[in-house]
């Protein structure tokens, strides 16, 4: 509707410029001095302005044929008297307004040899009426005209280029902020997967490990870390191809799941529970998060007990989620033996890289007294 509404509206305004050089065209071809002018009938001054000044409306259609007709309309015009050549201001302007759509819209390689094709008929134009007699003036004179029409050629040429070379910086401008953003999109699924095939394959591994060591003893508690295994793969695999859907389609499906927030964090806690992690939950506040928001929260958590599962199981973890006016706080601390900092891997750097996108503050390191302790601060 808007582009319909644009192309009203542009071709309104070509008609009233159209009417207006049509106008002192018009004059200039019926009331030019008779010394200047041939007597002709007034149907051909008719027809002389229409085709100088008509492709003017009609340009956007075709812009180069719409430059030809009225350079070709202005030669024959002003070679046969019908328009004189003192008054080669208005007819000139005509296909100056034309040239502009031509170097606004063609390529570089058309649009530069229309203009020399312009510049060349004013000069054959003076010299044809020069050399005829038909102007008495000075040469000076003749100069001053030719100059006054490459002025107004190139003015039309270099305005029209200059709108050209704009929409294509905005172009490649929006080209490269769409190509920065499907980076961003793909480096943030490749953080999604790593949360999802770390946090769940170290679960897998530590109940599988349990499983395989009282399978004999306590075949009870082999068929729970077997089932465990089973939900802990689906709903990982459930994950996985909702990811891998949005990096293949390049728009969102409808029918993908919404992102993990802190809605979420309990299943979490409950997988952790199984793999021997007596976890406590405090969750304040978090219903009203923006969804980036929390799923940076969810993924911080996710991240954290993967690590006390792989690092410190069996111990005990503390998880708060304090959602303050300006602020939201995770932090996620563990019993586990004490451990010497060392330089740290994937799951902390991802944790790091979501809190900077936020411009917050990350921690993450031993405690004094045994075990981990992140603290991530995401500003709201």
């Amino acid at each position: 509707m808007l582009e319909f509404l644009r192309s009203r509206y542009l071709f309104a305004l070509d008609v009233v410029v159209g009417g207006v050089l049509g106008a002192v065209v018009g004059y200039a071809a019926v009331e030019a001095d008779v010394e200047h002018r041939i007597d002709e009938p007034l149907w051909v001054s008719v027809l002389a302005t229409a085709l100088i000044v008509g492709p003017v409306v009609v340009r956007r259609a075709a812009p180069l044929r719409a430059y030809a007709v009225s350079l070709a309309a202005v030669v024959a015009a002003m070679v046969s008297g019908v328009v004189p050549a003192v008054a080669i201001g208005a007819p000139i302007t005509a296909v100056a307004v034309v040239l502009y759509l031509v170097a606004a819209e063609a390529s570089w390689r058309r649009s530069v040899p229309a203009l020399g094709a312009g510049l060349a008929a004013t000069v054959a134009v003076m010299l044809h009426d020069r050399l005829t007699g038909r102007l008495v003036e000075p040469w000076t004179d003749s100069l001053l005209g030719v100059t006054f029409g490459w002025l107004v050629l190139v003015t039309g040429w270099t305005l029209g280029f200059a709108a050209r070379e704009r929409r294509r910086h905005a172009e490649d401008e929006a080209t490269r902020r769409t190509e920065h953003a499907v980076a961003e999109e793909r480096l943030r699924i490749a953080r999604e997967l790593h949360d999802i095939v770390a946090h769940s394959m170290s679960l897998i591994a530590v109940k599988a490990g349990i499983g395989n060591h009282v399978a004999e003893a306590r075949p009870a508690e082999a068929r729970e870390a077997l089932r465990v295994i089973e939900a802990t793969s689906r709903s990982s695999l459930t994950e996985m191809r909702h990811l891998l859907g949005v990096l293949r389609s390049e728009v969102d499906s409808p029918g993908l799941a919404p992102a993990p927030g802190p809605g979420g964090i309990p299943a979490l806690v409950d997988r952790a529970r199984t793999a021997g992690v007596s976890v406590s939950l405090d969750l304040d506040g978090t219903d009203d998060l923006a969804e980036g928001i929390g799923l940076s929260a969810y993924r911080i958590v996710q991240e954290a007990l993967t690590n006390v599962v792989r690092h410190a199981a069996p111990t005990r973890c503390v998880i708060t989620v304090t959602v303050a006016e300006e602020t939201v706080r995770v932090e996620v601390t563990n019993d586990g033996p004490r451990v010497v900092r060392g330089p740290g891997g994937h799951g902390l750097i991802g944790m790091r890289e979501r809190v900077a996108v936020y411009g917050g503050t990350f921690e993450a390191g031993p405690r004094p007294d045994g075990g981990w302790r992140v603290v991530a601060v995401l500003p709201r």
